[in-house]
């Protein structure tokens, strides 16, 4: 029986725990980074994300969020390098946002908030494929990367304009032919650490990777994320905003960068 979840009072966040213990492990996420304290690792690797447009295959509104699904069947778009060893396919990407105040990302930096936060999804291929990989300590590797309010972003907007057609839960449609090389910044230095899902069901199975530079994302931009809805046709329409999880206890975690 899957629980429902969802980010208003009476099922968000601060209700987790009650159907997902796990929701207090010990390698909860999302943290708050604080730089001074991050560690600068001389042996972390370059961050190789090799993506083909080819895969990108559909996108959805799933009631929480809405992603892009890629074909993950072969190594035509994976992650190599960064903290991981091994290989890892793109599974999909999804965004968390908030509401007009523009504090919706779900890591903050010293306690700073940004408008969005966007999760690229990979799974390691030493398991068979990402039903297995996503309950196991090394799992999963997330991109994280921040955006804020700046200009218009053409690849964002790309995948803003295939939103109208999912404008409420359950409503899914082709995306073919994007590279999601193009929602990331110039320069892909990181902060790394061992983290969890940050949504249900929280498995604690993500070495996070969040990319210390920001990408731009406009006001009109962000106004169409707060467009979508979190209710299907036939209910009471709910705007989709605030869908974060708030900063979790770094219980002794270390945080490592790749940059001094």
């Amino acid at each position: 029986m899957a629980h429902a979840w969802g980010y208003s009072e009476h099922d968000g966040p601060s209700h987790w725990c009650e159907n997902f213990p796990v929701a207090n492990g010990p390698r909860q996420s999302p943290i708050d980074i604080i730089p001074s304290q991050a560690q600068f690792d001389s042996k972390l690797k370059q961050l190789k994300l090799k993506y083909d447009p080819s895969t990108s295959k559909g996108i959805l509104n799933n009631g929480h969020s809405f992603q892009v699904d890629f074909a993950d069947d072969d190594d035509r778009s994976v992650l190599t390098g960064g903290p991981v060893t091994g290989t890892y396919r793109l599974k999909q990407f999804h965004f968390h946002w908030g509401g007009a105040d523009d504090r919706g990302s779900e890591h903050t930096v010293g306690g700073t908030k940004f408008p969005c936060e966007l999760h690229l999804v990979h799974w390691n291929t030493k398991y068979p494929n990402f039903g297995e990989a996503v309950s196991k300590p090394d799992g999963l590797a997330v991109v994280g990367v921040f955006l804020k309010i700046g200009g218009a972003n053409p690849s964002l907007q790309k995948v803003l304009d295939a939103c109208d057609a999912i404008k409420s839960k359950g409503k899914q449609t082709t995306f073919s032919n994007f590279d999601p090389k193009t929602l990331l910044p110039a320069t892909l230095q990181y902060w790394t650490y061992e983290g969890s899902l940050t949504t249900p069901p929280l498995h604690e199975s993500v070495t996070w990777i969040v990319l210390r530079d920001p990408i731009s994302v406009s006001p009109a931009q962000m106004a169409k994320f707060r467009s979508l809805l979190f209710s299907a046709d036939g209910e009471t329409p709910r705007c989709m905003v605030d869908n974060y999880r708030p900063p979790q206890p770094l219980k002794g975690r270390k945080v490592c960068c790749s940059f001094k």
